[in-house]
């Protein structure tokens, strides 16, 4: 059995594309891709749960605006929340943007929220994104790994937001 096994993974991998069969890649870099101001409301708590104490917070518009690409944050999204054992917050937000010439965009951000380090020193807020966009123009979004960084910031009406700025890896 362990023979065939071995044999169905070296003819897949003697079959893949050629991309799986390179040399190792370069390392990735990070370029900005784009910055976001999402305005939300205030927390909705979901009490605790068998995983920790969860609540949602609804994401109620806002603005984002990079090279080549610039529109609004529909209202009606979603950032669930899960405060950990470990003392860390598990976030992941599902919402949508409207580009300036009415291209709709889904974006899915997670990541972990944690305090300071053992060392002391604070932990940057790092997420990781998804994004699909419609084959065409913005294509290359649902193509690309994005790397997040979190600032809470006020809204235009100093309602709570925070600002995302979207890194590209390439």
């Amino acid at each position: 059995m362990r023979k065939i096994a071995l044999g169905l993974i070296a003819a897949t991998l003697v079959s893949a594309p050629a991309f799986a069969q390179s040399a190792a890649p370069a390392a990735p870099h990070l370029e900005f891709a784009f910055e976001e101001l999402v305005t939300l409301s205030p927390a909705v708590d979901g009490g605790k749960t068998g995983y920790g104490g969860r609540r949602m917070i609804p994401i109620t518009g806002g603005t984002f605006e990079g090279p080549g690409i610039k529109g609004t944050i529909v209202p009606g999204g979603w950032d669930w929340q899960l405060d950990r054992a470990d003392g860390c917050t598990d976030v992941k937000a599902d919402y949508m943007l409207r580009t300036d010439d009415g291209v709709l965009i889904n974006v899915v951000n997670q990541g972990a929220l944690c305090g300071p380090g053992p060392d002391g020193k604070p932990r940057p807020p790092r997420t990781e994104a998804r994004l699909e966009a419609p084959i065409g123009k913005y294509g290359w979004l649902s193509q690309t790994a994005f790397i997040g960084t979190l600032d809470v910031a006020k809204g235009p009406k100093g309602e709570p937001a925070v600002r995302i700025r979207f890194y590209k890896a390439m």
